[in-house]
């Protein structure tokens, strides 16, 4: 993307909304660039007419005047600087807001191929620059250019002569201010990177504490956090450098030429050329000069930075679903919930050199129970999740009720489904909020019910604040039976037509497990039910059977069937057997 598309992106989406409130701090700049002018200008009538002239009536006139001008600048300064900070704030909140709702409405399969902590390094580190540019670059650019050009004609003013050398800095430091401002864009955008790193280590360390304690591989990973911690040091203090790189260079262009232009006022002061109270002036809108033009080198640094920062979190906003929500499509009619696969071809990424589902056919009956064998990736849990369109097939058709679910309302198809699965989801908040995630406008007689029928009831009394209870980040405060019961919750809360239970006792105890069956009997009755379980004793009863192997199905039929037909099934069926 060019930086002029992304300027006229930043502006057109978020700056463009405070136009005021940047005019405002324009006007505001045209008082300090014109009050720090005054006070150069003023040294001129100051000296002549007090110094030289001895001219009492102007004693106090000419102090309370630069005392005014002073006064005006600073205070113009500070409202300036207000408005931009505000107008940045709002930006900031802005491109966040759009960044969160774009990875929220995100197709599953981009999310499970994005680094989390990168993505945070993004949403902070990245908009951080953004809104430095806005609320510093460019205000800077404003008031530091309009002050400067005021300096100039207060210069001309005096010696027009004098002035066009000290002119000359002034491509010198814009020369350099690119030069930096380049090297700044590479450097920030390996910074960005070395921190999402770190963030992306220190959810490991949060994730997997306990296994680094039981494997004793603290040493170990204190020594790989130093190395995180190190990177992004040495990527930051590269930043800090390369910015810093504009001092000496502006302080020795400065110094040769202050010692220039003393050399050639004295040459004119000599004849008569220029008058000592013109040099003073001159002298003292120059020396004001330099600090805009100091400013205005940073700049350049600060907007690379910033455009290079817009270059990464620009495409975020922007990512393209491959999965279309039809918003404006039919929604889906249910009646029985029969589900079919026809000929579905699946692939992760499109990409077909590894494909996990091939020409899979399959049918599920409305209101009866079908499972799916199989061993570990063999493609089972892919089949459930293109049922509720979190994946969609790149051949083939699912449909339900005879209606292609590609061509619906996505929020009507999900509406109707619940699922429960072996990784456990919970949200660092209340567990009635948690089973009350699955149907916001329930009530609390509801969330109790629903939680009764999963076995919930009994842990949940037992807790300091029942209900009111904060369960920690993923639920960390309680077991994995428990999560599991608080995740079955839910799916009773929703009470939807098809039921989609992946591995959903996988956490239970034998004991839990038999309590929990009888709910889930419960759960599906007379529902679309299609179960993923690696204990055969929890399918037994299903109506029909999918043995899937290597992205295909290649038996069916009922248990008594498959454990007269299909090698695979009896070979499961028996290896659970030898292990009870």
């Amino acid at each position: 993307m060019l930086k002029s598309e992304v300027l006229k992106r930043l502006y057109k989406d978020y700056t463009s909304k405070f136009i005021k409130n940047i005019i405002l701090a324009a006007l505001f700049s045209i008082v300090v660039a014109v009050s720090t002018s005054a006070t150069a200008w003023l040294l001129d009538p100051a000296i002549e007419k007090i110094f030289i002239n001895k001219d009492k009536t102007l004693i106090f006139v000419i102090p309370a005047a630069i005392i005014l001008a002073f006064s005006a600048k600073g205070i113009s300064l500070y409202f300036a600087k207000l408005l931009m900070i505000n107008v940045s704030e709002e930006v900031k909140k802005m491109i966040q807001t759009d960044m969160l709702k774009s990875f929220i409405k995100a197709d599953t399969e981009i999310i499970e191929n994005k680094h989390s902590g990168k993505y945070i390094s993004n949403l902070n580190f990245d908009v951080n620059q953004i809104t430095n540019m806005l609320a510093d670059a460019f205000l800077s650019i404003f008031k530091d250019s309009l002050t400067l050009i005021c300096l100039l004609f207060v210069m001309f003013l005096q010696n027009w002569k004098l002035s066009l050398v000290a002119i000359i800095m002034i491509p010198f430091a814009t020369i350099t201010a690119r030069i930096l401002g380049k090297r700044m864009s590479k450097v920030s955008k390996q910074a960005q990177e070395k921190s999402g790193d770190l963030n992306r280590y220190l959810i490991d360390l949060f994730k997997n504490h306990k296994i680094i304690k039981i494997f004793q591989r603290e040493n170990f990973e204190e020594k790989r956090s130093e190395t995180f911690v190190n990177n992004l040091k040495e990527k930051s203090a590269k930043i800090a450098t390369v910015y810093i790189r504009s001092t000496p260079i502006m302080e020795v262009l400065t110094g040769i030429m202050i010692a220039f232009l003393i050399f050639y006022s004295g040459k004119l002061i000599m004849s008569g050329e220029l008058a000592i109270n013109n040099f003073f002036s001159f002298l003292a809108a120059m020396m004001l000069a330099y600090q805009p033009v100091k400013t205005l080198t940073k700049v350049n640094v600060a907007i690379g930075q910033g455009l290079a920062a817009s270059e990464r979190i620009l495409p975020i906003i922007d990512l393209e679903n491959k999965i279309n929500p039809n918003n404006e499509s039919e929604d889906l009619i249910f009646s029985k919930g029969d589900v079919v696969f026809n000929k579905v071809k699946f692939a992760y990424n499109s990409n077909f050199e590894n494909i996990v589902l091939k020409d899979v056919s399959l049918k599920f009956l409305g209101g009866k129970m079908t499972a799916l064998v199989g061993h570990s990736g063999s493609g089972k849990s892919t089949i459930l999740n293109m049922i509720p369109r979190i994946y969609s097939p790149q051949k083939g058709k699912v449909e339900i009720d005879g209606q292609d679910i590609a061509n619906k309302n996505l929020m009507s198809i999900r509406k109707e489904i619940s699922i429960v699965d072996q990784n456990t989801t919970l949200f660092d908040d209340t567990i009635t909020n948690n089973i009350r995630y699955a149907k916001p406008e329930a009530n609390d007689d509801e969330v109790f019910k629903a939680a009764e029928l999963a076995m919930c009831k009994e842990f949940i009394e037992k807790l300091d604040k029942g209900y009111e209870t904060i369960i920690g980040e993923n639920g960390i405060k309680l077991s994995g039976g428990e999560k599991q019961r608080i995740s079955i919750a839910r799916a009773f809360l929703k009470k939807s037509k098809i039921i989609l239970l992946d591995e959903a006792t996988s956490s239970l105890d034998s004991e839990t497990e038999e309590k929990i069956q009888k709910a889930l009997t419960e759960l599906i009755l007379n529902k679309t039910t299609i179960v993923i379980a690696h204990r055969l004793s929890t399918i037994l009863n299903s109506e029909t059977i999918y043995v899937v192997d290597n992205g295909q199905v290649i038996d069916t039929g009922n248990h008594e069937n498959l454990l007269l037909n299909s090698k695979i099934y009896k070979s499961f069926y028996k290896r659970q057997i030898k292990k009870h």
